[in-house]
């Protein structure tokens, strides 16, 4: 009677451990699967100086929706100008949504050679700039 026992015990142990190890498997791929469904988002609003000329902004408008093709971190990009009937835009007219798959992917982007010569074109209209950056959720 005790050899069943024992018996028993050694394989509730065993299916005790083949369950564990399919939880945490099951688990590990659940997080991995949520953490890529995951997206980190940098908006981008530009207010242009009252100097700058259309042609002017064309250009930034232009080295901006340039930068995904120089840039392979950028996984996306969305822009657009101001038509809120509301009135509170403060001045900003330019939108840019700018989509990253993690904050690696960012930290190489703002330093990016690419970049800063974007920044290099849009200085001289620039008035003002508001950056929010946030990891979207569903």
């Amino acid at each position: 009677m005790k050899k069943i026992h024992i018996g028993y015990k050694i394989v509730l142990f065993l299916l005790s451990g083949i369950l564990l190890i399919f939880a945490s498997h099951y688990y590990a791929q659940a997080t991995t699967a949520s953490e890529k469904k995951k997206l980190l988002r940098h908006v981008v609003l530009f207010k242009f100086k009252d100097t700058s000329s259309p042609e002017d902004i064309k250009k930034v408008e232009e080295a901006f929706r340039g930068l995904p093709s120089k840039i392979k971190q950028i996984k996306s990009l969305e822009w657009g100008t101001n038509n809120s009937p509301e009135n509170l835009n403060q001045g900003f007219t330019h939108c840019f949504f700018v989509t990253f798959a993690s904050e690696k992917d960012r930290e190489i982007y703002l330093p990016h050679p690419d970049h800063k010569a974007f920044g290099a074109v849009l200085r001289p209209h620039l008035d003002k700039v508001l950056v929010v950056d946030y990891w979207a959720e569903k």
